[in-house]
Parts: C-alpha cells; structure tokens; sequence
C-alpha cells in the first residue's frame, strides 16, 4: 500500500497534466514513483530551469539594488518595515514555488537584505518595528535556509535566538501579546519583553517551526519535537491570543504558507514528527481527504490567489503532508 491508497481520487495525475511547469516540476520530483517505490528523484530544488519562467522573471524584474523589494500598499505604521515585509513575500514565491537558491545573484543580494536586520541578539526585527517577532524571523529564516543558506554563522545565531525566547511550556508565542498589549505596541520605540509564564500560541509556534522544518539538524532537537507535538494538539482550536482566535483559521490556505493552518502545520510535522499520529492529526488528514475534489485536486477556503493558481499548490502541499505521513 501506499499514501494514495488511502486517497478517494488520483490527485498526482492533475498535477502531472495541469501545464504548470513549476507544479509539475516538484510533483514528479517529489510524488511519482520511480524503482522501489521511491520518489523519481529526492526531494529539494526542482530544474534550475524554472527560474527563467515568466512569473520569477517579473519578480526579479522589481527587486530593488539592495536586494528588496518595494511594498506596494498604504503604510499604516510609520515604525514598521514595509519592504522587509514585501521582501519576506517575494522570497517565498521565488524559493517555494520555483526552487531559486543563493546560486542565484538575487537570491543572495535578497538574503544580504534580511540578514541587514539581525539585532545583535540575533533576531530579525523591523516588521514588527522595534518589536521582538519570533514568527517573521522564523519565516525568514525558514526561507534562507531551503534557499541553501542553512550552514550561515547569522541563521545559526537566529536559531539559537528561537532556542532561547521559547515560552515556559516550550511553544512560542508574540512578546507584546503576553504582556496584553495590542498591536498599537508596534509604535513603540521601546522593546517590550515577554511573559516567558504565558502560554504558547500555535500561530507563532506553526510559524517558527517551518524554520526548525527546513533545517535538518535542528529539526532533529528536542525543542522542535516537543513543539511539534504541541502544535498538533492544538488542530482545531483557538489561539491563545487574539490574532488568531477562530477555529475556521485552521481550514484558511494560502502557499506560500504565511499565517499558520491545518496544511502549513502538518507540512513542518511531517518533517520533524513524520511518525506522530494523534486523534487531531487523524481529524486533520480526514478534513483534507473530505477536500477532495473527483479532479483530484484539494479544495477548502483559499487566500492570497495572486497567480491564479493556488489550487494547484494547495493540492500539491497537501499531497507531500499524506506522502510523509502515509496512514
């Protein structure tokens, strides 16, 4: 048997055939079988090819000469920095999607950028203000290590930063949220420090782990699988906190993953804790195969569709969840 026994619908065959040539790329280096049951090829970055696609060529085309990239919007904080966000979204369209790496000359002009904004304790700070964000610098970091630049001495000291600012229970959570205060503390000159007593929120530990997922050594930590299996009891519920305080968030896609749901979860899961089955991993599996479309493809409440194909992605990175985590 394999993980698409358990499935109602082929959904490798939409994949193979739907013209997306990035979607294809990392379906059958990823998903097909090849001798022995084995993905065709190991998992990791698709056909440098892909990186002379039309969409990362229009991408790159706006990167600014220090290796951001300008926010389109209203500024609504003037403490915040805007093109450190919009360099965080940018990055994950180029890395996720198709498989650019620091052998590419943005891709490192983009990490010099980021890595600008490592305090000297070694979190990323600036979209947050003067704020301490352990869920921006774990998504960062995330990104530059699945870019190749998981054995830098400042990612490493970014992971010891993470290491260090866990809650009590050993989850992480959003500083200025422990202390009660809204999100007009982000106007603060001031860093205002954590309540280490306070629970964890599975928005901030879902995205932090996606960090720990993308690093091979440090996903193998005790604190990752401690916060794995933690973050899976809480499929289901509300946040701790307010940010993410419905149930329904859990079933809100979007890929790149941004904000912390049911697919993004199980995709760092499945990485640190690939053996975990638990009654809420169970649910949440069973919550996707009923997505199911008779295309193959997965369905559910999807956000961000800036390129008019998040179902594709959405079906492929609920198909890597059920390949690492066969029932």
């Amino acid at each position: 048997m394999t993980w698409l026994d358990g499935l109602r619908f082929d959904p490798i065959a939409p994949l193979l055939s739907s013209g997306h040539p990035a979607v294809r790329a990392w379906a059958v280096r990823e998903l097909v079988p090849g001798p022995g049951g084995l993905p065709a090829a190991p998992a990791g970055a698709p056909d440098e090819a892909l990186w002379d696609l039309p969409v990362p060529r229009r991408i790159l085309r706006h990167q600014a000469a220090d290796g951001s990239w300008a926010y389109p919007g209203k500024r609504a904080r003037d403490r915040m920095d805007y093109d450190l966000l919009e360099t965080y979204r940018q990055l994950g369209f180029l890395v996720e999607m198709f498989g650019l790496t620091r052998r590419h000359p943005a891709i490192a002009a983009a990490a010099g950028y980021v890595l600008s904004h490592q305090s000297e304790l070694g979190d990323l700070r600036g979209i947050y203000g003067n704020q301490v964000s352990p869920n921006y610098t774990g998504a960062l970091i995330g990104l530059l290590c699945k870019a190749g630049y998981g054995d830098d001495p400042r990612v490493e000291r970014a992971f010891s930063w993470l290491e260090a600012s866990r809650q009590d229970d050993g989850g992480w959570a959003l500083p200025i949220r422990t202390r009660g205060r809204n999100l007009d503390a982000l106007d603060e000159p001031q860093t205002i420090p954590g309540d280490p007593a306070q629970p964890f929120s599975h928005l901030i530990t879902g995205v932090v782990l996606r960090a720990y997922a993308a690093h091979p050594a440090n996903s193998a930590s005790t604190s990752a699988q401690k916060a794995a299996e933690m973050l899976a009891a809480r499929f289901f519920e509300p946040d701790a906190y307010p940010d993410k305080g419905r149930v329904s968030d859990w079933t809100e896609f979007c890929f790149p993953f941004w904000m912390t749901d049911l697919v993004s979860a199980l995709d760092a899961i499945s990485i640190i804790r690939p053996g975990l089955r638990t009654e809420k991993t169970n649910q949440a599996r069973d919550w996707l195969s009923a997505h199911q479309e008779p295309s193959g493809l997965f369905t559910g409440h999807l956000l961000r569709d800036r390129f008019h194909d998040l179902q594709l992605w959405f079906s492929l990175a609920v198909c890597r969840v059920f390949a690492r985590m066969p029932s």
